[in-house]
C-alpha cells in the first residue's frame, strides 16, 4: 500500500470536510486573498483553534500556500518589504492552525537586474524571520531572472540563505508541472534538488498542459497533460513527501486525480 499522505488544494472555508470528501489526507489552503497584501485570516467557522482541532481529529495535515504576489527577491521596496511582512504573518497564523508548513514562490528580480541582488534579499529575509513552522520554497516554471527555476539558480539560492539564522527551517516544495515547464529532467530532478538542498518537504503533483521547457505554469489533471505519467509518479515516489494535487476542475476531478496517483504509487511499490 502507498504510505504517502496525498491531498489537494481546497477551499479555506471547510478544508477538512473537502479533504474527507476527496479521500485526501492533506489539505492545502490560502489564508486570505492571494492577490492582496491584507493580513491573513482563517475563514473556517470558529477560527484557528477550531480548524486545528478539526484537522487533528480527522487525521488531515494542513498546508498553507502564501499569497501569490509575494516576491521576497524584489529590489523594489514597495514589494519586498510587504512581502517579508506578509510571509511572517502567514507563518504565524499557519502555526496557530497546526499547519506542517507554508509554501512560498521563489520570486524574481527584473529582467535588467542582477539575480545576485535577489539571492541577497532572500538571505536578509530568512535571517530576519521567525519560524514557528517551516517555510517551503516552491520551484518556478518560468522567468529568466527567477530565483528557483533552474538548478543553477537553486544552487545560488541555497548557498545564499545557508548562513542565515534558522536557515534549517527553510525547505523545498517540488512542483512537477513547474519542473517540466522549466525544462528540468523529471528523471533526475529529485536527486538533483536533494544534492543541492538536502531535502524535499512537499510535492505539488500536477500534470502540464504545455510542452517541456515552455515556461508555462498551466496545470492539467493527472495523466491528461504532456508529462509522462510514469515520470510524474516516479517523482512523487522518489521524493517520499506529503503530496498535494493542484489540478483544475471540480471536487470530483481532484478526487479522481488523488485516486489515480494513489493507485499508481501502490502499483509501483509492488
Amino acid at each position: 500500500m502507498c504510505g504517502l499522505e496525498i491531498g489537494s488544494h481546497v477551499s479555506a472555508v471547510d478544508p477538512v470536510g473537502e479533504a474527507i470528501g476527496r479521500d485526501a489526507r492533506v489539505a492545502q489552503i490560502m489564508l486570505g486573498d492571494p492577490q492582496k497584501w491584507t493580513t491573513p485570516t482563517v475563514a473556517y467557522p470558529g477560527g484557528a483553534q477550531a480548524l486545528r482541532e478539526a484537522a487533528e481529529d480527522a487525521g488531515v495535515a494542513l498546508v498553507v500556500h502564501s499569497a501569490y504576489l509575494i516576491n521576497v527577491a524584489s529590489t523594489n521596496n514597495r514589494v519586498r518589504i510587504p512581502s517579508r511582512q506578509l510571509v511572517q504573518k502567514t507563518l504565524n497564523l499557519a502555526a496557530e492552525i497546526g499547519a506542517i508548513g507554508v509554501v512560498v514562490h521563489g520570486g524574481h528580480v527584473a529582467a535588467d537586474e542582477n539575480p545576485a541582488a535577489g539571492f541577497e534579499n532572500w538571505f536578509k529575509a530568512v535571517n530576519g524571520w521567525e519560524f514557528p513552522v517551516p517555510l517551503l520554497i516552491e520551484n518556478t516554471a518560468g522567468g529568466t531572472r527567477a530565483m528557483a527555476r533552474t538548478l543553477q539558480s537553486w544552487q545560488s539560492l541555497w548557498t545564499a540563505i545557508a548562513p542565515a539564522d534558522s536557515s534549517e527551517n527553510v525547505g523545498v516544495c517540488l512542483d512537477t508541472c513547474h519542473a517540466h515547464a522549466a525544462g528540468l529532467d523529471l528523471a533526475t530532478v529529485v536527486d538533483d534538488l536533494m544534492a543541492i538542498t538536502g531535502r524535499i518537504d512537499l510535492v505539488h503533483a500536477n500534470d502540464s498542459r504545455d510542452a517541456a521547457g515552455s515556461g508555462a505554469d498551466r496545470h492539467a489533471n493527472l495523466g491528461q497533460g504532456q508529462i509522462d505519467p510514469a515520470a510524474l509518479v516516479a517523482v512523487v515516489a522518489q521524493a517520499s513527501a506529503p503530496t498535494v494535487v493542484e489540478t483544475p476542475g471540480s471536487a470530483a476531478a481532484q478526487t479522481a486525480d488523488i485516486a489515480w496517483l494513489r493507485q499508481r504509487l501502490e502499483e509501483a511499490s509492488k
